[in-house]
């Protein structure tokens, strides 16, 4: 599978619950957050899941691609889920259809828990 396709996978597993996402990792994949790396698939979950379960479903929703640029089993991505975050950015490292290796970077606050008060007030 190729490294777009791969990628195009993982963005729709996101509506799919965290089975679905987590089925792109292996067990030796590393996911570079604005805290550290996380190592292997039971950090990698918790972190996913827990960003999953903190969206509001109007963030999923509002999720938009601004640039995807692939080279190889590279792949960066520019996003964004305005209002709730207004630009962040992902780099896929991907072979035989999994990610080995992603880092995200953060502009602003991560989202609030759905239904708490900066969700209602639709800002995060």
């Amino acid at each position: 599978m190729s490294t777009e396709a791969t990628f195009q996978r993982h963005v729709r597993a996101l509506s799919e619950g965290i089975d679905a996402v987590m089925a792109d990792y292996t067990p030796e994949s590393v996911f570079f957050t604005p805290d550290g790396p996380l190592r292997g698939l039971a950090p990698i979950r918790a972190f996913l899941d827990a960003f999953l379960t903190a969206s509001p479903p109007e963030l999923l929703r509002a999720m938009t691609v601004v640039r995807l640029d692939v080279d190889g089993e590279l792949a960066y991505v520019l996003w964004k889920a305005e209002p709730f975050m207004p630009i962040e950015a992902d780099t896929f490292l991907v072979r035989e259809g999994k990610i080995l290796a992603q880092t995200f970077a953060r502009h602003g606050a991560p989202p609030a828990p759905a239904g708490g008060p900066a969700a209602s007030a639709g800002a995060a």
